[in-house]
């Protein structure tokens, strides 16, 4: 099960990580535009558009990625006191009657969304339409993929139950705060305390 659960984690850490590559096309094609439209005095209609579906696409393909890393928003003010075997069960209930009802109907209210705009052969409504039905087949692509970690999720809350710990998961780039950083760079806090001591004396006598 473990095993599984892991190589979900790396599914869903791949199509993250794939799809981020859009913050670089959304990037360039910011900047083109800006240049194209005051430089150039050469607008293009279609590019807030553009924008608007690479901005979709980031946001959309991020939910399993970061659901696979716990890093969605959470208000843990008591969650974090609790013990393990307490917080899965918590997630567990939260995951059936919240997650699991919303993400399946995300997944199958996208692919009927898309499988119509497809029909039409959809397109924006500027100038210079694009082709909106590409975006609209992300929607349940994104909405599977979230659906498949929430599964993994679920799995890990049984293992925690049934074991009182949770299981390891596939390991990332993590945000490092201040203590952390500290214990990496072996600085106490009186070290800087001292520092700063020292610091203070060296402008003083300057002064």
């Amino acid at each position: 099960m473990q095993s599984f659960m892991l190589s979900v984690d790396r599914l869903s850490t791949f199509i993250g990580k794939f799809f981020a590559w859009t913050v670089v096309a959304l990037t360039a094609l910011i900047c083109w535009e800006v240049f194209s439209r005051y430089a150039l005095n050469k607008p293009h209609a279609w590019v807030l558009d553009a924008q608007i579906m690479l901005y979709g696409t980031l946001f959309m393909t991020a939910g399993a990625y970061t659901l696979s890393k716990n890093g969605h928003v959470r208000g843990d003010v008591l969650y974090g006191f609790f013990r393990a075997r307490t917080q899965a069960t918590l997630d567990l209930i939260l995951y059936v009657i919240f997650f699991l009802p919303g993400i399946v109907a995300l997944t199958w209210a996208g692919w009927n969304f898309a499988q119509e705009s497809l029909a039409i052969r959809e397109q924006t409504f500027s100038a210079d339409a694009l082709p909106l039905y590409p975006f609209k087949f992300i929607i349940p692509i994104a909405g599977g993929a979230l659906l498949l970690q929430g599964v993994v999720e679920m799995l890990r809350c049984a293992v925690c139950i049934r074991d009182g710990e949770w299981p390891s998961r596939e390991h990332d780039v993590e945000e490092v705060d201040v203590e952390k950083l500290k214990e990496m760079v072996h600085v106490k806090d009186e070290d800087i305390q001292a520092l700063d001591v020292l610091v203070t004396k060296e402008h003083g006598s300057r002064a």
